[in-house]
């Protein structure tokens, strides 16, 4: 999540790897605003290598970008 009360800023986003039923597999991303639906996007991808890839660059931008780890 990034919370950031002087800008108003409240979002969240979350980055899921999950195999597909023909040996393929995605990554999907879910994002918002805290407290709304927020929106999705998958993108599929042949092999678990590249898949992890793709996930493990958009995390490492999100937490450039100043995303942290949530703990519940």
């Amino acid at each position: 999540s990034r919370v950031d009360s002087g800008l108003n800023m409240a979002r969240f986003y979350e980055i899921a790897i999950q195999p597909g039923l023909f040996g393929d597999v995605s990554v999907t991303r879910h994002w918002g605003r805290i407290g709304a639906a927020g929106q999705s996007k998958s993108f599929w991808f042949d092999s678990e290598t590249l898949a992890t890839e793709s996930a493990a660059r958009i995390e490492r931008s999100k937490r450039q970008r100043g995303y942290r780890d949530v703990h519940a």
